[in-house]
């Protein structure tokens, strides 16, 4: 059976992947190996699966009735492998997850640390990244998402937190340019921009309808970093708008001083993203459930 199964699963991912160095990398394998693998196979059952040239790969007519059959297959070995791992008490395997850059440092990683800490039979693969990620095409089995979510039937969600954002200042520019006392008195301050095209540049504020109201703030500095806007306001820069988790240390220490605390605060959920399965394993499922349980706290 072990022999009738070789070079399956790197056939497949080959196909799914689009070229063989592509699925050399889900597979942590070299792209010499997932070569011979599918090679073998081919050999074996004495056919032709797929044509390869520099730039295109292509099924043959026998590869795609073949791939067809093995996708099947391999869905039904992967859903008993899951049943059975949902069941242990201990989980182990690997796991691969995707993370924000700068939200996923302060408010995700070290929640994940210490569940590998405490399970040694985890593996961790964590991708700190602000790029769209395709979660099933690049075979990530969680991430962790801000805000609005993709409509992807084939994607299970959970809300995991809430988090509020802020208005804040450096002391030295307030002493110099005075403390807006309302919202329409923002509009004679400097801003500092989040200059990420995903996400709004517009501030918001609900009302006391629950009403968004935007702002479009004007200013000289555009970021593409939060952390980098958070240094750029102690420094007097202007004003930012940012999550109350990555400027709670600052607020402390005094370098950045908060306003509008008597306004309702704009708030985004923080979601957890995973394939849909008929089966979640407790690998996973332990990662998820313990973001949950911690994820408020930090971001409050």
């Amino acid at each position: 059976m072990t022999d009738r199964l070789s070079g399956i699963r790197e056939f497949v991912t080959v196909v799914e992947a689009g070229s063989f160095a592509a699925a050399a990398s889900r597979l942590n394998l070299s792209r010499s190996a997932v070569g011979k693998a599918v090679a073998r196979l081919e050999g074996r059952l004495g056919v032709r699966l797929c044509h390869r040239t520099t730039r295109v790969l292509s099924l043959t007519e026998d590869g795609h009735a073949f791939y067809e059959r093995c996708t099947r297959a391999l869905r039904e070995l992967d859903e008993a492998e899951q049943a059975l791992e949902s069941g242990r008490a201990e989980p182990a395997g690997m796991v691969r997850v995707t993370v924000p850059v700068v939200f996923g440092r302060h408010c995700v990683a070290p929640i994940l640390y210490d569940v590998a800490r405490e399970h040694r039979g985890l593996v961790l693969e964590i991708a700190f990244t602000d790029r769209p990620v395709d979660i099933i095409e690049e075979g990530y089995d969680l991430a962790v998402r801000n805000g609005t979510l993709p409509k992807d039937p084939g994607l299970m969600t959970r809300t995991l937190a809430r988090q509020s954002m802020s208005v804040c200042a450096s002391p030295a520019y307030l002493e110099r340019h005075g403390r807006p006392a309302t919202l329409a008195d923002l509009s004679s301050h400097q801003a500092i921009d989040y200059a990420n095209p995903r996400y709004t540049r517009t501030w918001l504020f609900p009302d006391r309808q629950g009403n968004n109201v935007e702002i479009v703030m004007k200013g000289r500095l555009r970021l593409d970093d939060l952390e980098a806007i958070g240094d750029a306001a102690a420094a007097g820069l202007g004003l930012a708008w940012l999550p109350c988790w990555l400027i709670r240390s600052r607020i402390a220490k005094g370098e950045l001083i908060r306003l509008f605390d008597d306004l309702p605060a704009t708030e985004f959920n923080s979601s957890a993203l995973w394939p849909r399965t008929p089966f979640l394993p407790s690998r996973v499922r332990i990662l998820i459930d313990r973001l949950a349980a911690r994820m408020p706290a930090m971001m409050g």
